[in-house]
């Protein structure tokens, strides 16, 4: 979320306009929140919390989680799951990158530009961009995987790309049920729709997730969403 100023200096700038023009601190708190593009100070403050940087994010995922991220291109997606798999590794956790888009070299680049060298992590991750990625090719080679494995898959809409994978829908909740038994922590890639429009909403959501097959989006117990900065995760109610 990008303001005009700090959070603090906004409260200042309310608390002085209160005592110019002497009125109750919480309506100049909302007049600086309008001024912000927000309807009211609680709203403001409640986005503000609504946002995580990508080690809390770590931090709030566990054994069993299927998580989605989306993002429009450009925004960040493939690099934020990139680094939540450099945070599961600095935790001695393994992190498994299965792509139907990018090369190894692709990848390789991707971690350098977040600052991360894999020969620091003596193993713990795995590359694969087999042209035969799907549900079944997935929970075979994660077979031996030990809990906790952190599986990055890029991305959501490519699973079902090819006419003899089954539907996306059975292959979602085919890696569900292998997530949950094993204690695994995948991570879906997700394209946006392209009518999402970020001058009407600051940050896409569920409803804005791409599906040019069926797929019920409840499947996924977390999902994260990007946009200009932002990074925001919202766990299923």
């Amino acid at each position: 979320m990008k303001l005009s100023a700090p959070v603090y200096h906004l409260k200042r700038k309310a608390k002085l306009l209160s005592r110019q023009e002497n009125v109750r601190l919480h309506e100049a708190l909302d007049r600086i929140a309008a001024k912000e593009g927000f309807g009211s100070w609680s709203l403001l403050a409640a986005k503000l919390s609504a946002t995580v940087t990508v080690s809390e994010l770590f931090a709030r995922l566990g054994p069993g989680d299927l998580v989605l991220v989306g993002a429009r291109p450009g925004q960040g997606k493939t690099l934020m799951s990139l680094a939540l798999a450099v945070e599961a590794m600095k935790s001695g956790g393994r992190s498994v990158f299965f792509t139907l888009e990018y090369t190894e070299k692709d990848v390789l680049d991707r971690f350098r530009s977040i600052g991360a060298e894999l020969a620091h992590f003596g193993g713990l991750f795995e590359f694969d961009n087999s042209d035969a990625i799907s549900a079944d090719y997935i929970v075979e080679a994660l077979d031996s995987a030990p809990r906790g494995t952190l599986v990055v898959i890029d991305y959501l809409q490519l699973l079902d790309q090819k006419r003899e994978n089954p539907e996306l829908m059975a292959q979602v909740s085919k890696l569900k049920s292998f997530a949950r038994d094993r204690g695994l922590i995948l991570i879906f890639i997700s394209q946006i729709d392209r009518s999402y429009d970020p001058s009407t909403k600051p940050c896409p959501d569920i409803d804005d997730v791409r599906l040019p097959n069926p797929l019920d989006l409840s499947l996924f117990n977390k999902t994260c969403f990007l946009n200009n900065g932002e990074i925001r995760l919202q766990a299923a109610s």
